[in-house]
């Protein structure tokens, strides 16, 4: 039998009560909470502080506050950066490539719940992965819905709602978020 995290990250319906689960974020928002506690000047501590809560692979600025349910599921790729408030519900993974921008309270979603409310109120979720490609821009205030792929070379205006994928070398904006010119 699948345990819940093994459910969750197979974007099936799963308990998010589950203890283990529940232990794997109350890890997560002390690394959380000591990140945002830093001074402007800890530099280095923040990128210490990062490394331990996802998975880093190349230069790294987030500016706090900074939220995320997990951590582990997020995997950054080089010469990131996410200005401030940025909250990603990485309950799936949630891919970001190279050389990523994001604006101020940018929004990633990995995380949805059923329909049918009988289902909901029993605390069962799903979730789907969501993958930013390289040289993205996102604007400010941006969501990501679950399930979602950016292309690569993409900006996405500010205060969209990325409900459906993006394709590569385009501008793309609104709620819902379309494509408006290619680049």
């Amino acid at each position: 039998m699948k345990s819940e995290k093994e459910k969750m990250l197979a974007g099936e319906l799963y308990f998010s009560g589950d203890q283990n689960l529940m232990d794997d974020r109350l890890m997560a928002r002390m690394l959380i909470s000591e990140y945002n506690s830093t001074k402007p000047i800890e530099e280095e501590e923040r990128k210490e502080i990062l490394k331990r809560l996802v998975v880093v692979k190349g230069g790294i600025k987030i500016e706090p506050p900074f939220y995320c349910d997990y951590g582990y599921n997020i995997e950054i790729g080089k010469n990131f950066y996410a200005n401030f408030s940025c909250t990603i519900l990485d309950v799936n993974r949630v891919i970001i490539g190279d050389n990523v921008m994001f604006g101020p309270n940018v929004q990633v979603y990995t995380a949805t719940h059923p329909l049918d409310a009988k289902e909901r109120v029993k605390g069962l979720e799903s979730s789907k992965p969501i993958t930013i490609g390289d040289n993205v821009w996102i604007g400010g205030g941006a969501i990501l819905l679950p399930g979602v792929t950016i292309g690569k070379n993409t900006t996405i205006g500010a205060g969209s709602v990325v409900t459906k994928d993006l394709p590569e070398n385009v501008f793309a904006g609104g709620n819902p978020c379309k494509i408006i010119k290619k680049i």
